[in-house]
């Protein structure tokens, strides 16, 4: 067991808190979770964690310290903790979008370990794809953060400069999935079925093809292809979609947020 703490408890903090003593990663009182308003953890205490809105304070005597704040926040945060830390103890774990490793050792110093790591808010279900990076972190501790996001979801490491890219594919894309599934099911009413069956149909649909994908390990187009017959419904409107961009646009969508999420944290801000 390793003592947790975890700065910047929204959404993302306290579904991984959860996550990892769900898993048995480690106990409630083994996580320290912290908040500069902390009657906004309320929820935390009643499952047992310990809270604080003293960063400083709260990353004494924990083995990894995971930064889920926003990244113009970061600056800040990183002066609170800086000469509190004990490079050769101390695992730094960041979850904070468009923030390089190099951005943080450049505020801790170059001794610290860094892993970063990209969920999306399927977190909240143990459902996220999470990505980790961390070319100069060891081994062992790699294995500790890899072991730590598998208690939500799926995890694959990648090298650093891929991770805008995981963010907007990952991250941002749950909303590009959800904002398919919504027009799905508006196409839904439009053939004739009330606005909640529509959305029931459409979602257990959307989750069917992934589950195919994830359980067979097949490629979409053999899927398409098995459901797609000469002269049928299926490919007329699949060509009906290309016709009016639908994959070309959703490509665009994922590289435009990638160029994004690279440009939202500045080193002097």
């Amino acid at each position: 067991m390793k003592k947790v703490t975890i700065i910047g408890s929204g959404n993302i903090g306290l579904s991984l808190a959860k996550g990892l003593v769900n898993k048995a990663f480690c106990s409630p009182k083994e996580v320290t979770l912290t908040r500069r308003n902390i009657q906004h953890l309320t929820e935390a205490v009643s499952l047992g964690f310990e809270i604080s809105s003293n960063n400083a304070e709260a990353i004494k005597g924990a083995h990894i310290i995971v930064l889920a704040i926003l990244p113009q926040q970061l600056n800040d945060v990183l002066e609170e903790i800086a000469n509190h830390l004990d490079p050769k103890k101390q695992l730094i774990v960041s979850v904070i979008s468009g923030v390089t490793c190099r951005d943080i050792k450049n505020k801790l110093g170059q001794d610290i370990q860094i892993i970063r790591a990209m969920p999306n808010t399927a977190i909240s279900i143990g459902q996220s794809m999470t990505c980790i990076a961390g070319e100069e972190a060891s081994k062992e501790n790699m294995q500790e953060v890899t072991r730590m996001f598998e208690t939500v979801g799926a995890v694959m490491k990648i090298n650093e400069d891929l991770m805008t890219a995981a963010t907007a594919l990952c991250s941002c894309g749950i909303a590009f999935f959800l904002r398919g599934i919504r027009a799905a099911s508006q196409g839904g009413v439009e053939v004739g079925f009330h606005a909640d069956e529509a959305l029931k149909m459409a979602v257990q649909t959307a989750k069917g093809a992934a589950d195919l994908l994830l359980q067979t390990h097949s490629h979409p187009e053999s899927e398409i292809d098995k459901v797609t017959s000469p002269k049928g419904c299926t490919i007329a409107g699949l060509n009906e979609m290309e016709h009016n961009g639908f994959s070309s646009s959703l490509i665009k969508g994922i590289k435009l947020s990638a160029i994004k999420a690279g440009g939202l944290y500045s080193a002097d801000s």
